[in-house]
């Protein structure tokens, strides 16, 4: 999981056992399976045992560790018989590392001509998505953006009116939904992806900008400028793109609120005034008069390969039209700078599980007598602790036409609890595959419990969102918290243990004492969600108002 493990529930959070929009389709009658390919726990703990092992050396992309998880990935697919997609397993994904060096670098603001350096780290944290060892640009226009959101569905524009092409955008972080806790703004609390730092970047891009900060806070961003100076500081992958990042803005960043404040203050503005007009849909842009950015950024370049592992089950009647099951392969490797004698991060839970899940899933369907109809397509992914890296390649260069991806399942980190009643679904409310996912949790006694937190957007940072945000319906749920027993505070007490104790470090091991009964309830689940898509006809969508439906109606629009 990226940036940080999600926090468990509060006792407080109401449970909503319902599903959202359109009535739920009915299960498709569940194939036999013969009995070699159930799931089990055996079959479970003997695939996290091997990819958790010291011999994977903690997964590492582009490392002897990582080379190894692929082909033993590969291995499983063949001992399968699952078909390669084109003529391998390996769906290769170019890498680069690119190494700011803040000694010779700067991003300098003038006020009336009087220049000064931004502190990097103290007041502004700054990298550059295009592959050059240097970048640079002089005296450029700073304009104040507001969200820096153009979404039509909201009617909201914050362009609207402005030219900014070579221009510096400053930016607040999350969306107006959040700032004025309106339901009827956005999605009300819940974050959209409109709130996301990536889409920030990518519209100011879009607009020919030559620069962007975001304005950091913590409450809308989720997390405290520590997680800014140590995740987008030092070593960033990000894919090797055709255009060598041609497409970004020179200079992508984050400045401290009160360095914008300060900023803004000395020519006359008010930060605090301006982010309260920018709440409302009739907010226009506003510069700076007398201000400029000007910017160097020196980097190494490194580059190196990954891949994607990827295999197909045809289906039998509509080859061509494809579920997906996904989950990211990779995790730290070895880091020999880790205080102890064990420097391998291991990454047990995080995320051999989901990438145990899907093989035994795979197991499962390869078994069953009766073919799905679908084609079934499971993809073990790269760099998703880099920045989501692998499935944003699926996303720009997929394997198979997204528009013929009928939906996707993603299992990232499941935690070895012991059986509970519910399943979350983070993200709730976002499209018709929770209904069916609904369905199969009830077959097992569970109910859907939506996520505790979601103006904290953990939609938006798991690899799901690479093909959500090309319009394909993703899926992405996780073990409940209400243990059949102990209930909810054992629940969170597991959770908290494992994130405070074992999450991100050389302690999250397998441990043959886990108890696997809850993983594999909720591994069938998703395997029956599945299974009623592979086994049907019928195309799940987004839900009415949600940012990705206009996206995939266009995509299905031909058919």
């Amino acid at each position: 999981m990226t940036e940080f493990f999600r926090p468990l529930l509060a006792a407080s959070v109401i449970l909503m056992a319902a599903g959202c929009g359109a009535d739920a389709p009915d299960t498709a009658t569940t194939p036999k399976t013969n009995a070699e390919g159930e799931i089990t726990t055996d079959g479970l703990a003997r695939q996290i045992a091997t990819l958790a092992s010291d011999e994977f050396e903690g997964r590492a992309p582009a490392t002897p560790g990582g080379e190894k998880t692929r082909q033993y990935i590969a291995s499983e697919y063949k001992r399968l018989g699952l078909e390669m997609v084109g003529d391998s397993y390996f769906h290769k994904v170019p890498l680069v590392e690119a190494t700011l060096d803040p000694e010779t670098s700067y991003f300098r603001m003038s006020v009336n001509g009087e220049s000064r350096d931004l502190g990097y780290k103290t007041d502004v944290v700054y990298w550059t998505k295009r592959v050059s060892e240097n970048i640079a640009f002089e005296n450029t226009e700073v304009v104040f953006v507001g969200y820096g959101i153009i979404a039509p569905e909201y009617g909201w524009n914050d362009y609207e009116g402005v030219d900014v092409v070579g221009k510096t955008v400053i930016i607040l972080v999350n969306d107006p939904g959040f700032a004025t806790q309106d339901p009827d703004v956005f999605n009300g609390n819940a974050m959209t992806y409109y709130g996301r730092w990536t889409y920030k970047y990518e519209e100011a891009a879009r607009q020919g900008a030559a620069a962007a900060l975001v304005i950091h806070e913590t409450a809308p961003a989720a997390y405290g400028w520590n997680v800014v100076e140590s995740s987008w500081s030092g070593a960033q992958r990000d894919l090797e793109r055709p255009d060598g990042g041609a497409g970004r803005v020179a200079a992508e960043g984050w400045i401290t609120k009160n360095a914008a404040s300060l900023l803004f203050a000395e020519t006359g503005l008010d930060l605090d005034a301006l982010q309260a007009q920018a709440m409302t849909p009739d907010f226009n842009a506003v510069t700076l008069d007398g201000v400029t950015a000007s910017a160097t950024l020196n980097t190494a370049i490194r580059r190196s390969e990954s891949a994607n592992v990827i295999a197909v089950l045809p289906g039998a009647t509509a080859p061509d039209e494809y579920l997906l099951y996904m989950g990211h392969w990779d995790h730290f490797g070895i880091n020999p700078d880790t205080e102890g004698d064990d420097k391998i991060f291991n990454g047990a839970v995080d995320n051999a599980t989901g990438v145990a899940a899907i093989l035994e899933i795979a197991e499962k369907f390869a078994s069953n007598e009766t073919p799905p109809a679908r084609s079934i397509l499971f993809a073990a992914v790269t760099g998703e602790e880099s920045g989501l890296l692998g499935s944003a390649y699926m996303g720009e260069a997929p394997p198979v036409p997204l528009k013929q991806i009928v939906a996707g399942i993603n299992i990232d980190a499941i935690l070895p609890t012991p059986l509970a009643k519910d399943i979350v679904v983070v993200g709730y409310g976002a499209s018709e595959l929770e209904d069916i996912l609904k369905v199969a949790a009830e077959n097992h006694d569970r109910y859907l419990r939506p996520d505790p937190e979601p103006e904290k957007g953990y939609f938006y940072r798991s690899d799901h969102i690479s093909l959500a945000k090309k319009g394909v319906p993703m899926l992405y749920a996780d073990s409940g918290v209400d243990l059949r027993e102990g209930g909810e505070e054992a629940g969170r007490l597991f959770g908290d243990d494992y994130r405070e104790n074992r999450y991100h470090t050389p302690a999250d091991e397998y441990n043959d004492s886990w108890d696997l009964t809850g993983m594999l309830d909720t591994v069938e689940v998703l395997y029956e969600t599945g299974a009623t898509i592979a086994y049907s006809d019928d195309w799940p969508n987004w839900y009415d108002g949600n940012e990705f439906r206009a996206l995939r109606d266009a995509q299905r629009a031909d058919d």
